[in-house]
């Protein structure tokens, strides 16, 4: 079996060089007065769907473009660097959606993953409780089952894109067992999903991050992920395939906060001379 070189392939230097230069264009401008608004920018996510970034890191036969998880990280990094709010506009659909695509019916991947590709729709992922955050299967939330649907009760919290994604990938218990009691149901918001509440937060201001709340609501069969009791399972997959991309999110922060001392320390002056 072949190895893949440790380095970018000439593809691959050629797209951080276009989208570096997308994010100086059309991220990196807009950045502080998103961190001050402390808002949802829909002018980044415009920008994204330009770019068809919205698409990136689905399934070809979906109408993504099926991108590398490397070439994802490429995208991430850079957008951090510039904006890390927007790059979590470019990465949280995704997380909500890996469930549906490696768990769901044929389905929920033929009537959902291509809103996503257009920018049509935003998924979040419900996992985390008030008392089952690091222990997720300690989680209180309930799904009964009423004929061909499910009705959910329970609270998620640290919800990223809470009141804008129109969609919730929402993890639930439907069974007393503690790791095989848990299933994964895509839940519309317009089925009843209220926001409770949104977070304040040091910084990512302009991400919504808040308590999503759940009060009886209905969800056809149809719109559960996997199989019964599977959500664990599906769950723990998920973050795993997710982890590089949040790495590649902190570097790119990391080397926008670098750059900007770097900046600074070429300009500044003490005592008449250069630092």
């Amino acid at each position: 079996m072949s190895q893949q070189p440790i380095t970018l392939t000439d593809e691959q230097r050629e797209f951080r060089a276009v989208m570096r230069q997308f994010v100086s264009d059309k991220i990196t401008p807009l950045a502080g007065d998103i961190d001050r608004d402390a808002e949802y920018s829909w002018a980044t996510f415009e920008a994204l769907k330009s770019m068809e970034l919205t698409a990136l890191s689905y399934p070809e036969e979906y109408g993504g473009s099926g991108a590398t998880l490397v070439d994802q990280a490429i995208a991430a990094e850079e957008l951090a660097r510039g904006c890390a709010s927007t790059s979590l506009q470019f990465l949280i659909s995704k997380l909500g959606m890996l469930p549906v695509i490696n768990f769901g019916s044929e389905e929920l991947r033929r009537t959902y993953i291509p809103r996503m590709c257009s920018g049509e729709s935003q998924c979040s992922y419900g996992l985390s409780e008030p008392d089952a955050g690091s222990d997720v299967a300690s989680m209180s939330t309930k799904a009964v089952a009423d004929g061909d649907a499910w009705i959910i009760d329970g609270t998620k919290c640290w919800i990223t894109n809470a009141g804008i994604s129109d969609l919730y990938t929402i993890f639930a218990r439907t069974s007393p067992d503690r790791h095989t009691g848990i299933t994964a149901f895509l839940v519309k918001a317009e089925w009843g999903v209220q926001v409770d509440k949104l977070e304040h937060k040091l910084g990512i201001k302009g991400s919504p991050t808040g308590v999503i709340r759940l009060d009886g609501v209905r969800v056809p069969d149809s719109h559960r992920i996997g199989e019964v009791g599977q959500g664990f399972a599906a769950a723990m997959h998920t973050l795993d395939r997710s982890r590089p991309t949040i790495g590649a999110q902190a570097v790119g922060i990391a080397q926008g906060a670098l750059d900007y001392a770097v900046g600074y320390m070429k300009e500044r002056t003490t005592f008449g001379r250069p630092i």
